[in-house]
């Protein structure tokens, strides 16, 4: 069961909030709600609200499809911070000047998932996808060469 949820605005820059979110990424939801509580940076508390809706929408979600919901089970898939808009204010400054000051926002989202794991046949299905690419292109790049070769020993000739 996956479910995601999503906090726009958050009044603290994304780089001071990126730092905790790395510590959550791909962890499991019991460890991760216990960094975030213990934590002592302020994005901490944020971002734990947001783990939280997450999980509840999972919960919900499972609810209405009828399934059995075990939060213990769900893994931090996806969390990222990205940037949002920057709030832009003056201060007074020396000499009758003004100073901008810019009040930076952050957008948190996270997605929770259960831990079951891809079948490995979907596994040896994309190995063999990846390694038949790379044949192809160096056999494009093969034909692709002497034709511009080719081509500039023809304005070669010509300018002469």
């Amino acid at each position: 069961m996956d479910a995601r949820a999503i906090q726009y605005t958050v009044r603290q820059s994304a780089r001071k909030m990126r730092l905790v979110i790395d510590l959550i990424r791909g962890r499991a939801v019991p460890e991760a709600d216990a960094i975030l509580r213990f934590s002592k940076k302020r994005a901490a508390r944020q971002i734990h609200k947001v783990l939280k809706s997450a999980v509840a929408n999972a919960q919900q979600a499972a609810q209405r499809q009828g399934e059995t919901f075990d939060a213990d089970q769900l893994r931090v898939k996806y969390a990222v911070v990205n940037e949002g808009a920057t709030l832009k204010r003056f201060t007074a400054a020396a000499m009758g000047r003004a100073t901008p000051i810019k009040k930076r926002t952050s957008h948190v989202e996270i997605r929770v998932g259960s831990d079951a794991a891809p079948a490995p046949v979907a596994k040896a299905a994309t190995a063999a996808a990846t390694n038949a690419e790379p044949k192809a292109k160096a056999k494009a790049k093969a034909k692709a060469k002497p034709k511009k070769k080719a081509a500039a020993k023809k304005t070669k000739k010509a300018s002469k």
